[in-house]
C-alpha cells in the first residue's frame, strides 16, 4: 500500500467526523455496559473483604476509576483545545466542549466517593486535604471551562477563551497526582503504580481495572453522542447538515 494514498484527514471535518462517531458510539456503550456489569460482579462478589477497611473499601472500585478519569479526560480535553487554538480547528474545538460535561461528572462522582469513605474511615465527609482539594478546583476548571464557552455568543472566540482555561488548568492534574508524596495528606497513597507491585489483591486489581476500562468505554461512548450534538448545533447552517440523509 502506498502511504500516499492513505487518507490520514479523512475523518478530521465535522462532516466527516459525524457518521463515524454513529457508527463508534453504540459499540463503545455496548462494551461499557458489559465491562461495567463484570466489574462489579467482580469488585462487590468476588474480591475479598478487606481486613483493615472492612466492606466500605468497596466504594474505591467506583471512586479511583472516576478520579483516574477526571484527570485524563482534562489533559485530553486541554490538548484537544490547545490543537484549536493553535491551527484553528473546528472539530478540535468541539471535541473539547464534548468531553468538558462528562471530565465534570467524573470529577463530581469521585468528590463523591470520596466523601462516602471518608465519613467511616476519617470520621468526617470532608477535610481540606491537599488531594481533595485539588480535585474540587479540578471540578471548578471544568464548570469555569462550560461557563466561560457559553457566556460568549461567537463560538470561535468562545472556543479560544475557553481554550486558555483549558491549558492553564492542566498544571492542576500533576499537583492532584502528587499531592500525597509533596505534602503530608490524610489521602492514602497510589494502590496501583507503574513504578512498583500492587498493594492489594490480584481480584481487587482486576475489578478496579475493568472497571476503570467501564469508564473509559463510556467516556468514549458519551463524548461521541455529546460531539454529535455540537456539530449539529454549531454547523447546522452548512449545505452538507441540509442534505437528504447527512444526520442518520
Amino acid at each position: 500500500m502506498i502511504m500516499t494514498d492513505i487518507r490520514w484527514f479523512k475523518y478530521s471535518s465535522p462532516q466527516t467526523f459525524y457518521p463515524l462517531a454513529g457508527t463508534l458510539a453504540p459499540w463503545f456503550s455496548a462494551a461499557a455496559a458489559l465491562l461495567a456489569i463484570a466489574g462489579l460482579y467482580i469488585s462487590f462478589f468476588m474480591a475479598p473483604t478487606d481486613f483493615q477497611q472492612g466492606e466500605a473499601y468497596r466504594i474505591i472500585f467506583i471512586h479511583v476509576p472516576a478520579a483516574w478519569m477526571s484527570m485524563f479526560l482534562y489533559l485530553v480535553m486541554a490538548v484537544w483545545a490547545a490543537i484549536g487554538l493553535a491551527w484553528n480547528t473546528r472539530l478540535s474545538s468541539m471535541m473539547a466542549c464534548a468531553i468538558a460535561p462528562t471530565g465534570a461528572i467524573m470529577t463530581f462522582i469521585a468528590l463523591w466517593t470520596g466523601a462516602l469513605w471518608g465519613k467511616p474511615m476519617w470520621g468526617a465527609w470532608w477535610v481540606w486535604d491537599a488531594r481533595l482539594t485539588s480535585e474540587l478546583i479540578l471540578l471548578f476548571l471544568y464548570l469555569g471551562f462550560m461557563f466561560l464557552h457559553a457566556a460568549i455568543d461567537d463560538p470561535r472566540r468562545a472556543d479560544r477563551a475557553a481554550a486558555v482555561i483549558a491549558i492553564v488548568g492542566a498544571i492542576n492534574v500533576p499537583i492532584i497526582y502528587f499531592s500525597v508524596k509533596w505534602w503530608n495528606t490524610l489521602h492514602q497513597g497510589a494502590s496501583v503504580s507503574l513504578m512498583r507491585s500492587p498493594s492489594m489483591a490480584a481480584t481487587m486489581l482486576l475489578g478496579m481495572l475493568v472497571m476503570a476500562l467501564a469508564f473509559w468505554m463510556y467516556s468514549i461512548a458519551v463524548i461521541l453522542m455529546r460531539v454529535r450534538c455540537v456539530i449539529i448545533e454549531r454547523e447546522r447552517h452548512a449545505d452538507w447538515i441540509k442534505a437528504p440523509g447527512a444526520l442518520e
